[in-house]
């Protein structure tokens, strides 16, 4: 039942995102180290600074979507305006100043806090480097990369504006002290990432990207991106070894 109910969501985000042109934009990761520090200085410096959407500017992407399910990629885009009403800044330990990339969905900052507890009372330490962002600063962070590295490479590992989970306030990217706060590909094999990947989906979470399906998600392994969907939904694709694409039946060609 919960899988129909998947579909016909994906189904629904299709729809809507056939009503209207795709948006140009794109960004959702921030570069990993494992790739080049001079990119992940640029995403610092452009998460420092922030870049809010203005209010009542309608975009040429999906229409916005405020369910905890929907599928956000490079096949389903969000608004440009669209920006959560619900956005709470984080109560865990953080890396960057910004409020901006601080600030998850209610929903999703409650059950933030709540693993980050779990994971201090087992010894391990985790701090949120990213949350939301605005389309803005997807977009000047896709460019930034783009103009470093061409629009090819940067497609590997950063969204274009709207097509972001960070911009539905339900994706953070997640570190440690033992990759120097950075996001790196070695955090999936730390004590912190290996508690993550293990224990993610009880607190409704999921390892967005992961290894071996950068051709399903379109982007390369990510073990610091985790994305909201519930406990009982997390649990499921979880349990499935899926992605999410992959679960709704939506893959990325």
């Amino acid at each position: 039942m919960r899988r129909s109910l998947i579909a016909i969501a994906a189904i629904s985000l299709t729809l809507a995102t056939a009503c209207s042109k795709p948006s140009a934009g794109e960004v959702e990761k921030e570069r990993p180290a494992a790739l080049g520090g001079a990119a992940q200085e640029t995403q610092a410096s452009a998460e420092s600074k922030g870049h809010s959407d203005p209010e009542g500017e309608l975009g040429e992407g999906q229409a916005a979507d405020d369910t905890l399910v929907s599928l956000v990629n490079k096949k389903h885009p969000l608004d440009k305006a669209y920006v959560p009403e619900d956005l709470v800044p984080v109560d865990v330990p953080t890396v960057l100043d910004n409020p901006e990339v601080n600030q998850l969905r209610k929903e999703a900052a409650a059950a933030l806090s709540k693993m980050f507890d779990a994971a201090s009372e087992d010894g391990v330490k985790l701090y949120a480097r990213s949350g939301y962002r605005s389309y803005k600063t997807q977009e000047a962070l896709f460019a930034s990369y783009s103009a470093r590295e061409g629009e090819e490479a940067a497609n590997r590992y950063s969204a274009r504006a709207g097509q972001s989970e960070h911009q539905t306030g339900l994706a953070m990217d997640v570190t440690s002290e033992s990759v120097s706060f950075q996001l790196d590909e070695a955090f999936g094999e730390t004590t912190e990432g290996r508690w993550l990947a293990e224990h993610a989906h009880e607190y409704g979470f999921i390892i967005r990207y992961p290894q071996g399906k950068e051709d399903i998600t379109g982007y390369i392994y990510e073990p610091w991106h985790v994305r909201f969907l519930g406990v009982r939904l997390a649990a499921s694709v979880y349990e499935s070894g899926l992605t999410y694409e992959e679960f709704v039946g939506e893959g990325i060609e």
